[in-house]
């Protein structure tokens, strides 16, 4: 089995779950007491989240580059980036690697088109939900792709403030239910839990129509890729 190489830290809240599914995963296909060979990079998400508001996508693109670069040099076999709305940098990532690296899209897509999903509801941070890089590799695939039409500075505003510092609030929940039932009604099948902490807030108990949680999808996508 390859080394996985996780790029984390975006949030640390997010990055324990990845860890857990990865280990999780790895035991339950290769039995006894296996587990998944992993090295995370865990950043500090704060310079990020600043770069992120002030827009400069190519500063948080090298810093990522780099820092995958040095997981592929510690011998890392696949590369994965434990975060939706970061991808924005997957092509500057990309050129950096000789290593494959797993975008988060595309297992998710996989799913839905494995499940006949035609329509998908997309929530995420503001950034996934507004900017076309995320979208457009879903539109590629054949999937029709809807984002709140309102609510989303409050969506956006429950990711930063409470799901990135651990904190989960039933008002919350309530409001991002409240959001997909919205989506449903406008024709959604299903809703990509299109960043990586919003499985802990919403899963198909709660919601009105079924889910998709990347976090869930990309790790198992990274254990697969580490066993080929």
């Amino acid at each position: 089995m390859k080394t996985i190489g996780l790029i984390g830290g975006m949030s640390w809240e997010s990055t324990a779950h990845y860890y857990a599914i990865l280990n999780r995963e790895t035991a339950r296909l290769r039995g006894g007491l296996h587990s998944a060979p992993v090295i995370v990079h865990s950043v500090d998400f704060a310079p990020i989240e600043a770069m992120q508001r002030a827009g400069d996508w190519d500063g948080a693109g090298a810093q990522l580059a780099q820092i995958a670069a040095s997981l592929e040099a510690q011998g890392c076999g696949v590369i994965g980036l434990a975060t939706n709305t970061m991808h924005i940098c997957a092509p500057q990532i990309v050129a950096a690697l000789t290593v494959p690296f797993i975008h988060i899209a595309a297992p998710t897509a996989d799913a839905l088109l494995a499940d006949g999903i035609g329509t998908v509801g997309l929530l995420g941070t503001r950034f996934t939900m507004e900017q076309r890089f995320y979208i457009d590799g879903l539109e590629e695939r054949g999937l029709e792709v809807l984002v709140p039409d309102i609510g989303i500075t409050n969506l956006n505003g429950i990711i930063y403030e409470e799901l990135c510092r651990g904190i989960v609030r039933e008002e919350s929940r309530r409001l991002y239910v409240d959001a997909i039932a919205r989506l449903a009604a406008r024709g959604a099948e299903a809703v990509i839990l299109g960043c990586t902490e919003i499985g802990m807030l919403i899963d198909d108990s709660v919601s009105p129509i079924p889910t998709y949680d990347t976090t869930e999808l990309h790790a198992k996508a990274l254990v697969a890729a580490a066993l080929d």
